[in-house]
């Protein structure tokens, strides 16, 4: 809804807050002329960059030849400028100020983490937008200075690039500034969580510590957050999982020997101590096997939840009502890696309601007009800051101090109103995040909704809809959807049937959009839309095994819509036993070739990679194969139409397999000999994940 928004009178907001809300109120009853002054320091401090030379600016600073001669350019354009700097290259490239480090993207928004260069000056400007967000949140919510905040705050290895400049995420970056390290007494931001577990490494002592001082400080919580909601429902999985050890530490006041880290056992000195009446009143509510509001059972002071739930989080807001009891949650940040945006002004508001108000001050900012059917991208078409029309959406570009001039960030954004004269926006989805089989468009923000009404049908059996993923199967004629669920189950008795299942794909694909119905069934260009249910933690493995190659557990967020057989591989890996696949045909018709189109594509890896011939020969080894793998894995597998013989392992299913290969192997005259054949296809289960990722199957 169109608005203009006023933020509500400080009443007895003290001096400092009184600064901050005065702030911005100068700068964005002045968004116009604070986006001139922004653009003019920029173009002047970085005049005598390789990069603005090359386009003839002469000394220019006025938009009108910023806009003229400056293009429009994405991450791929900037590459090659980004490596000589990585490299060592030291001469001002992007900026004349010296790089102080890398900011690494997260690496879950389309791909391996972007290396986006960073100065000293932007670490303060990231940091001061941080310290506006408490003055805000005091109009709305009462008595924070009395109490502590519970936030999970994690650091991740940093990397050191060739030219010998330290990489890190941005959370990283952000703890490890001196503005944090070094900053001054504010009681709005008093912690639970010492520097010492912030700054461990290893997820499992930073977490215990950081879970086990919030523990002994429960009466002073009256906040608990982290920086995105499956981060926080990780934490609460955490605590599921080590509840008796930690009330054991607290009420015997020892330490868990796996908290090896010098500083940590240093620092938890000061606060471990025996507590019995703390230790039973924990372990008496984490011993319910009902954990709906635990949240609030365990720090009983929580006013809010201060985390991120818009975008690809959305999904999580159900389950963080459930553990929650309902708790509001405060989404008070609109950040990337490549620049801190914004923040709202509006922050108790619904979850649905979030908007962010552009900070002027931060960037120049440029809106390019959203066109979902337009593949003509022009700079003539950019609207400044104070130029868009509210109910319009745009794609984010950016200008900033440390040297992106004219970036597409790849967020699409959608106008609600203005505070004074600085546009405020709700964040509808990332660019090219969507679904598409033929002339099909489905985004994230309509999957989202088509996820939410097919998930009404689960209301009355207390299951919901706790994670979910999805990708374009295009390995099938016709192509179609396919949607992994992860389900939360309050009644194991009373659990949503296969009938059920089959409803909520007829329910998500009467919610999506009049092209998509048109290609399937009018034009059939598009297959039956597919749901395949995941055990439990499924998304919570894929979490540990990201982090575990190096993502940040700060910034991970799952693919709505996934561009990565990876992650589909490894999905399918990890559900041997219990997955179930839907689809509304009968599913006795399906089940063969769903499972198979996942192998196929393994099986092809594994013979192309391994240098069969491309002929007849090779095709009927992966036939065969194909077919020996599929026949075991349907046997595991608890599918409608298939057998359910739980006898038969998945390391059977791969023992058969190699040995018909290696019975085959005299058909084809391969490069390998026959027993090395074996040993390679004996260990496929283990390669297959390692065989796509580098061979982008």
């Amino acid at each position: 809804m169109a608005r203009s928004s006023t933020l509500p009178s400080p009443m007895a907001c003290d001096q400092e807050d009184a600064k901050a809300l005065q702030f911005i109120e100068d700068m964005t009853r002045n968004a116009k002329v604070v986006q001139q002054n922004v653009l003019t320091q920029i173009l002047t401090r970085n005049a005598q960059t390789e990069y603005l030379k090359g386009f003839e600016l002469n000394g220019a600073t006025d938009r009108e030849t910023f806009k003229s001669k400056i293009p429009m350019v994405t991450y791929e354009d900037l590459r090659p400028l980004i490596r000589r700097i990585a490299d060592g290259d030291r001469s001002p490239i992007l900026s004349t100020d010296p790089v102080s480090e890398f900011i690494l993207s997260s690496g879950t928004s389309g791909g391996e983490p972007k290396l986006f260069p960073s100065i000293k000056e932007e670490e303060q400007r990231r940091m001061f937008l941080c310290t506006l967000v408490m003055p805000v949140m005091n109009l709305y919510v009462k008595g924070l200075a009395k109490g502590k905040g519970l936030y999970f705050m994690f650091s991740k290895s940093e990397t050191e690039t060739t030219g010998g400049l330290m990489a890190r995420s941005t959370t990283t970056s952000l703890y490890k500034s001196d503005h944090f390290k070094n900053r001054p007494y504010n009681p709005y931001y008093i912690f639970t969580s010492p520097n010492e577990a912030i700054y461990c490494t290893d997820t499992f002592q930073s977490m215990y510590t950081q879970m086990l001082c919030g523990l002994y400080e429960r009466e002073l919580v009256n906040r608990v957050g982290m920086v995105f909601a499956s981060g926080l429902l990780r934490v609460i999985r955490f605590l599921q999982l080590n509840w008796q050890q930690l009330t054991h530490d607290i009420r015997t006041g020892s330490l868990n020997p796996k908290l090896t880290d010098t500083s940590i056992r240093q620092y938890m000195t000061q606060i471990v101590r025996p507590d019995t009446n703390l230790a039973d009143s924990i372990a008496q509510e984490c011993a319910k096997d009902n954990w709906e509001r635990i949240i609030a059972r365990i720090w009983p002071n929580t006013k809010y939840l201060h985390v991120i739930v818009t975008g690809a989080m959305t999904q999580y807001i159900p389950t963080l009502d459930y553990y929650s009891g309902g708790l509001p949650i405060a989404c008070t940040t609109y950040a990337s890696s490549e620049c801190f945006f914004g923040i709202n002004l509006n922050p108790m508001c619904k979850p649905s309601e979030v908007s962010y108000t552009i900070m002027p001050n931060m960037a120049y900012f440029e809106f390019l007009p959203h066109e979902s059917n337009s593949m003509r991208l022009t700079h003539s078409k950019l609207v400044d800051l104070v130029d868009v029309k509210i109910g319009e959406e745009y794609e984010l570009v950016i200008t900033t101090y440390t040297g992106l001039y004219r970036y597409q960030v790849g967020d699409i954004l959608r106008v609600t109103g203005f505070h004074n004269t600085a546009p405020q926006f709700k964040f509808i989805r990332r660019k090219n995040m969507v679904l598409g089989i033929d002339t099909d468009k489905t985004d994230e923000t309509e999957l989202q909704a088509a996820i939410e009404n097919a998930s009404q049908l689960l209301r009355e059996f207390n299951t919901s809809v706790v994670e979910y993923t999805s990708y374009a199967d295009t390995t099938t004629i016709p192509g179609h959807y396919v949607i992994y669920w992860e389900l939360l189950g309050k009644d194991s008795a009373n659990s949503p049937s296969d009938k059920v299942l089959e409803q909520c794909c007829l329910a998500m694909e009467e919610s999506l959009n009049s092209v998509y119905r048109r290609c399937r069934v009018a034009d059939k260009s598009i297959g039956p839309l597919e749901i395949r249910i995941v055990k439990n933690e499924t998304f919570e493995q894929l979490m540990d095994y990201a982090i575990s190659r190096g993502a940040s557990m700060n910034q991970y967020k799952a693919e709505l819509v996934s561009k990565e057989k990876i992650i589909l591989f490894y999905l399918l890996k990890m559900n041997d036993p219990e997955l179930k696949i839907m689809k509304m045909i009968n599913p006795s018709q399906c089940s063969y070739i769903a499972v198979a189109k996942e192998v196929d594509i393994g099986i092809d890896s594994w013979v192309r990679l391994r240098g069969y011939p491309e002929d007849n020969s090779a095709t009927e080894i992966k036939k065969q194969a194909g077919e020996y793998v599929v026949k075991c894995l349907l046997n595991k597998f608890e599918l409608r139409g298939g057998s359910t013989n739980s006898g038969i392992s998945i390391k059977n299913s791969f023992d058969v397999l190699k040995t018909n290969v290696e019975a085959m192997h005299d058909q084809v005259d391969a490069p390998m000999e026959s027993h090395a054949i074996g040993d390679k296809m004996g260990k496929w289960q283990d390669q297959i994940h390692e065989d796509s990722k580098g061979h982008g199957q």
